[in-house]
């Protein structure tokens, strides 16, 4: 499989553990120095243990849950060992008993794991850039 299928791939896991909920799987696909900014949120997260803390809370609190989640038009630019990762995501979610849709464009930067890591040759996210849609664009 080439570098640019490698990274296709783990950004269809990574999104496919978010959209069943998968909070192993999901988190796991991050490396440990990874940061989000969402334009949700007031502060980025500046770690994947400051994001799983928000997600755990949002989880007890809001009763938040991942209804579905759907990637469309991906784009991957290959920077040696770094990928950016680029596309449309339809995201179904229920939170304090309501649901919520929303289409967002993200662009998730991945880096290869050197040689001598756990997950060696593995693609990790190490940033994720979630954007509102530019209003006025149809539905993907």
């Amino acid at each position: 499989m080439n570098e640019r299928d490698q990274v296709l791939k783990a950004a269809a896991d990574l999104v496919t553990a978010f959209a069943r909920n998968d909070r192993e799987a999901y988190f796991g696909a991050f490396s440990a120095d990874a940061s989000f900014v969402f334009y949700t949120l007031e502060q980025p997260l500046l770690s994947r243990d400051a994001y799983q803390a928000l997600w755990d809370n949002w989880r007890a609190e809001d009763g938040f849950e991942v209804l579905s989640c759907t990637s469309s038009n991906a784009f991957v630019s290959l920077q040696g060992d770094v990928a950016i990762f680029i596309h449309d995501v339809a995201t179904e979610l229920r939170m304090q008993g309501e649901q919520h849709f929303s289409q967002e464009r993200e662009t998730i930067v991945f880096k290869k794991q050197a040689s001598g890591q756990e997950q060696q040759g593995l693609w990790l996210a190490c940033h994720e850039h979630l954007s509102a849609m530019p209003e006025g664009l149809p539905s993907p």
